[in-house]
C-alpha cells in the first residue's frame, strides 16, 4: 500500500511540474506574438525633417501607417501608407543595414528621429520582414537604441514597461508564511 501511495504522489508531482511548465511557456507566447503582430502606426515628421512614431497599436488586419508631414505652406498633411509600401521601404532600409549604411545602426543621437524608411523598419521589422530579421536587428545595440528613440508612442512605452517591471516581492501565503517571488503584477489565490 505504501508503494502505491508513493507512486500516486510521484504522478501528482510530475503532473504539477508539467502543468507549471505549460503555464510558464504560455507566458512567453504573448511576447513573441507581439513582435510578429501587424501594426497600425502614425508617423509624424519633425521640424528637423526626421520622423518619429507618435501612435502605435496592434491590428488584426494588415500593417498600415498614416504619415503626417508638413507641406510647402507649413500645413500638416496626412497620407495613408499600405503594408506593401511599408514593406518596400523596410526592405530598402534593410539592404542599407546589410551594407552598413543605414542610419538605424549608426551610433550617435537619434532622439530627433530617423528617416521614414528607418523609422518603419525600427517599428515593424518583425511584422513586415519576418521575426528572424526583426530579432537579428534588435540584437544590434545601436539599432535597438535608435528604434527605442524613434518610437514615442504610448503603446511602445507601455510594452517596454510591462517587460521590464518584473520585480521581486515578499507576500504572505494563504497558510501564514511569507514567500519571496518574482511577479509581474499578477495575483494568485490568497494574495
Amino acid at each position: 500500500m505504501k508503494h502505491i501511495s508513493s507512486i500516486a504522489g510521484g504522478v501528482a508531482l510530475g503532473s504539477a511540474g508539467v502543468l507549471m511548465m505549460s503555464v510558464l511557456s504560455g507566458c512567453e507566447a504573448p511576447q513573441e506574438q507581439q513582435q510578429q503582430q501587424n501594426r497600425f502606426i502614425v508617423i509624424e515628421q519633425q521640424a528637423n525633417g526626421k520622423y518619429i512614431v507618435v501612435e502605435e497599436m496592434p491590428t488584426e488586419g494588415p500593417s498600415r501607417a498614416i504619415i503626417r508631414e508638413k507641406d510647402a505652406n507649413g500645413n500638416t498633411v496626412e497620407r495613408f501608407m499600405s503594408e506593401a509600401e511599408m514593406k518596400a521601404l523596410a526592405e530598402q532600409e534593410y539592404q542599407k543595414v546589410q551594407d552598413g549604411t543605414s542610419e538605424t545602426i549608426q551610433s550617435g543621437d537619434s532622439s530627433g528621429g530617423m528617416g521614414l524608411a528607418g523609422t518603419i523598419l525600427a517599428v515593424a521589422a518583425g511584422s513586415l520582414l519576418g521575426n528572424m530579421i526583426g530579432n537579428a536587428l534588435m540584437n544590434n545595440k545601436n539599432f535597438s537604441k535608435n528604434a527605442a528613440n524613434s518610437n514615442k508612442s504610448a503603446y511602445s512605452r507601455s510594452a517596454a514597461s510591462r517587460s521590464s517591471t518584473k520585480k521581486s516581492s515578499t507576500r504572505k501565503s494563504f497558510f501564514g508564511g511569507s514567500s519571496s517571488r518574482s511577479s509581474s503584477s499578477s495575483r494568485g489565490f490568497g494574495s
